[in-house]
């Protein structure tokens, strides 16, 4: 007679392997920023770097761009508009719009720009 035994779920965790994360190191290369006053406090920055780990480092360099670009121009805080993204070759670009303003704007991607210039600073990412 051949009994069926209850396996401890400690021994079949045992069995699992750990996903294997195997992350390069970030070494971006920033290729610079284009700025372009649209229309009074309505700003577009073309930014383009090679070595984003993904979608969201050329977003950050974009913010500081146009935190620091606010900074210059006497205000105090800035709100995305939309940001469009493309790669060719390796360099990854991006064109984004901002409203700069002297207040806190109303929205949801709402940037206060001394701060976010500071945390830009401390992450070695540069500004305009």
């Amino acid at each position: 007679m051949i009994r069926a035994g209850i396996i401890s779920p400690l021994l079949l965790t045992a069995c699992v392997q750990a996903p294997q994360t195997s992350q390069a190191p970030f070494n971006p290369n920033y290729q610079g920023v284009e700025t372009r006053l649209l229309d009074g406090d309505l700003v577009q920055f073309h930014v383009a770097m090679i070595g984003a780990r993904n979608s969201a480092d050329l977003d950050n360099y974009a913010e500081c761009a146009a935190a620091q670009y606010a900074l210059i121009r006497g205000y105090g805080f800035a709100r995305h508009v939309r940001t469009k993204m493309k790669q060719e070759g390796g360099v990854q670009t991006a064109d984004a719009v901002y409203t700069i303003s002297p207040s806190l704007p109303r929205g949801l991607r709402t940037i206060d720009a001394e701060v976010v210039v500071a945390d830009c600073e401390a992450n070695g990412i540069p500004t305009v």
